[in-house]
């Protein structure tokens, strides 16, 4: 299958998919359906049994949402976009069937984090920065309100979803973001050695076993990210969501409503 923004390969039974969309891999709708189209591939390929998400850009795993795009775009636009984005893509990985790692290096910000923390694993660079600046340019990290405080704790969750600054890759191993960090020029071979260790299991116990792994700790997940997907067309919707957008795009500080 031919991809406009994806290096899609198989090496020793592990599937790569190469985000490439210059300059940043900001999502689109497009680029959003090609990822879940690879993964599908990976998912339907039998010689494939281990997954790995990376960038091919140097600076960035992913920047996130594409707000070129997003900016003007209507309700029930954005519900579209935010289903395949939110729910399409962490069914697909629900589903895969195969252990899915995500290795990052540069930065991970807003839906590049929800790329990311689709995976069953991440390996990140020790230069690798992650964050959820959604609350900057006046719209939210839904998925991430479901997500991180699970993991990470209500009150610790809190600060990185409403402050929206950078954290490192150290933050993010502490906060349980992620797996392992390792130098920038062995992020890839780590994550391959990972994904071998993986992919020499039992591929039917391996898909039995993740099967009921995913079952397992899905209880009710679906159903608070629908709505915080929700939440998230609400948002937008408001006139402070719009001229956040208009802000970010025009380099300039947004004017709140009864600021």
């Amino acid at each position: 299958m031919a991809y406009e923004n994806i290096d899609y390969q198989v090496t020793g039974r592990i599937a790569v998919i190469g985000l490439n969309r210059a300059p940043v891999n900001a999502l689109s709708l497009d680029f959003v359906n090609e990822i879940i189209a690879a993964l599908c591939q990976a998912r339907d390929d039998d010689e494939v049994r281990a997954v790995i998400i990376t960038s091919a850009l140097e600076k960035a795993f992913c920047a996130g949402l594409d707000l070129s795009v997003v900016n003007g775009v209507d309700g029930e636009g954005m519900r579209g976009f935010l289903e395949r984005l939110y729910l399409e893509l962490n069914d697909v990985q629900y589903r895969l069937g195969k252990p899915s790692i995500a290795a990052v290096k540069g930065a991970a910000r807003a839906g590049g984090m929800t790329v990311a923390v689709s995976c069953n694993m991440v390996i990140a660079g020790q230069g690798a920065t992650f964050g959820y600046p959604e609350i900057n340019v006046g719209i939210i990290p839904a998925l991430h309100y479901v997500h991180l405080p699970r993991i990470a704790g209500r009150h610790r969750a809190f600060e990185h979803l409403f402050l929206g600054d950078e954290f490192s890759a150290d933050v993010a191993l502490d906060l349980g973001i992620i797996n392992h960090v390792v130098p920038d020029d062995q992020v890839m071979d780590k994550a391959m050695e990972i994904a071998g260790k993986l992919a020499a299991k039992s591929p039917v116990v391996m898909k039995l076993g993740r099967d009921a792994y995913m079952r397992a700790v899905d209880t009710e997940y679906r159903r608070d990210v629908e709505n915080m997907a929700e939440a998230m067309r609400n948002v937008v919707a408001t006139d402070d969501s719009r001229e956040g957008l208009a802000a970010f795009m025009e380099k300039r500080p947004p004017k709140w409503q009864n600021d």
